[in-house]
């Protein structure tokens, strides 16, 4: 007995497995990891909000559940956009004047 011939391919790209240190994308026949040590802004993602991925065009992921859009390039090669955004601390203002002397 033969089993019938397989279906066709119905999704470009969704996401096959996740662990503590990133996750795999299958995008047609390639396969992509995502460090969350590269991308930090997965790492506490829940993982249904990880699953629901688009391709919107070639060579452009989306993630809407968490609003984050990702070039395939920047995931092949995360050195050539390197994260510019830094938190920077707070500052409290600053009086203007002179403090009381103290006794």
């Amino acid at each position: 007995m033969r089993s019938g011939r397989r279906g066709q391919h119905t999704s470009d790209v969704e996401v096959t497995n996740v662990s503590h240190h990133g996750m795999w994308v299958l995008l047609g026949e390639r396969e992509l990891f995502l460090s969350f040590e590269m991308f930090p802004w997965f790492r506490d993602a829940p993982v249904a909000k990880l699953l629901r991925l688009e391709l919107p065009s070639p060579g452009h992921l989306y993630w809407p559940d968490l609003d984050i859009d990702l070039a395939v390039e920047s995931i092949e090669h995360p050195e050539r956009f390197p994260l510019v955004s830094r938190v920077r601390p707070i500052r409290a203002p600053q009086r203007s004047g002179r403090r009381a002397a103290r006794r």
